[in-house]
């Protein structure tokens, strides 16, 4: 027998491997010659589970999930599943950004965030990474393209819910009001502070304003009596709905008279549990992410899916159908750019997202539909306002659009 060079034989074995390769013979590709592709589409995720909004979190993140269960369970996207890789962040920045370097590496098309902080710190990184990016932060600045190209903001912003609010209160007042914001003390609680008092401005409302950091502390008695000393009679709460529920005790405690007005995170119904109804009674929510007991067209498919794990909406909340329909606007984004031909990329669920006709979310999200463009990352200004009463979630206005 000839001898063969050993130095021959590794090139040759190197060929048939690399030729293995190349038909999918080495069992890394999900696709076959001339079949569709099934390689799972990856979204990462950046869940507060644990961190100081994980009261409001963790829903949102089941939510999201959930959502994901569902449709991989019709077959996903054109035959693709969605692989969601959710991690724990803790409200923590630095943490978040960890996370996003790790979802860029493992091969993330989009990526769902959570706070304001660590959206608006990673705004300009997934514009230079090109990855479509939603969160649960409804900052204004990251609905405008020029400052935030690559974030689509899906509900009213955190500033749109303020104005809602001072309508809301100038009317309820006759006009005259001084109003207290208390704000959690981070990027996500003064978000609206200055837009609200920049409208009181522009639209001559005879509204007195002052805003206040939230502390952490045991109580808000001592900041209410700030409040008090401020004249104030209404009490806007952009916080999460543990703080805004003491706030709720320590006013009927101190028989103050004062009414709370709840934005998102704090309008729900873990705001009336953790408070009381008897504390909760009266207050008012602005909520653009319609509740269970609204009854919207949108909510169906959510409790026929948590049927099937013996549960509903009711018993998850309000917070668990945010993270449902943001997860579903994103598919929505993925599945026109894999209907288009185009290669699935960051870029191409961007321009899909800006270009799609208006989503229908059955009533559940702002004005029940959501549409973005390319001059716009708003998507929906609508906001509903309820009242607690009887420890339910009352609809006094629908759609308020400021």
């Amino acid at each position: 027998m000839k001898h063969i060079p050993r130095r021959m034989l590794i090139a040759a074995s190197a060929s048939v491997l690399l030729g293995l390769a190349a038909c999918g013979g080495g069992g890394s590709s999900s696709t076959s010659s001339g079949g569709a592709d099934t390689t799972p589409i990856k979204v990462g995720i950046i869940a507060d589970l644990t961190g100081a909004t994980g009261d409001v979190g963790k829903p949102y993140n089941e939510g999201m999930m959930g959502y994901i269960d569902w449709l991989n369970a019709k077959g996903g996207i054109n035959g693709r599943k969605l692989d969601g890789m959710a991690n724990d962040y803790a409200y923590q920045v630095p943490k978040a950004e960890e996370l996003y370097k790790k979802y860029v590496s493992d091969g993330a098309v989009v990526i769902q965030g959570w706070g304001t902080g660590d959206s608006e710190a990673l705004r300009t990184k997934v514009a230079s990474d090109k990855l479509p990016f939603m969160s649960a932060s409804y900052a204004e600045v990251l609905t405008d393209p020029k400052q935030s190209a690559y974030n689509f903001v899906v509900a009213p912003t955190y500033s749109d819910q303020m104005r809602v609010a001072l309508n809301w209160i100038a009317k309820d007042a006759g006009g005259k009001a001084e109003v207290a914001v208390f704000h959690n003390d981070s990027p996500f609680g003064t978000a609206p502070v200055a837009d609200g008092q920049k409208w009181i401005t522009e639209k001559g409302l005879q509204l007195g304003y002052k805003a206040y950091p939230m502390p952490r502390t045991p109580n808000f008695v001592g900041l209410l009596s700030q409040a008090q000393s401020q004249g104030a009679k209404y009490v806007v709460v952009q916080n999460v709905s543990s703080p805004a529920a003491q706030v709720a005790k320590d006013i009927k405690s101190g028989n103050l008279g004062m009414k709370i007005v709840c934005l998102n995170w704090c309008a729900d119904e873990l705001f009336v549990k953790t408070a009381g109804a008897d504390n909760a009674e009266g207050h008012i929510m602005v909520q653009p992410f319609a509740p269970a007991s609204a009854a919207k067209a949108g909510h169906k498919v959510i409790d026929d899916y948590l049927k099937t794990k013996n549960s509903s909406l009711a018993d998850k909340g309000l917070h668990y159908a945010q993270g449902w329909y943001t997860m579903d606007i994103m598919a929505k984004g993925i599945e026109k750019a894999l209907a288009g031909g185009a290669k699935l990329t960051g870029e191409s669920i961007k321009a899909a997202l800006e270009s799609m006709d208006a989503i229908d979310t059955g009533g559940v999200v702002g004005t029940g539909k959501v549409k973005f463009s390319a001059d716009s990352h708003r998507g929906s200004t609508g906001s509903g306002i309820y009242k607690i009463e009887g420890g339910k979630f009352v609809e006094i206005a629908a759609n308020q659009v400021p």
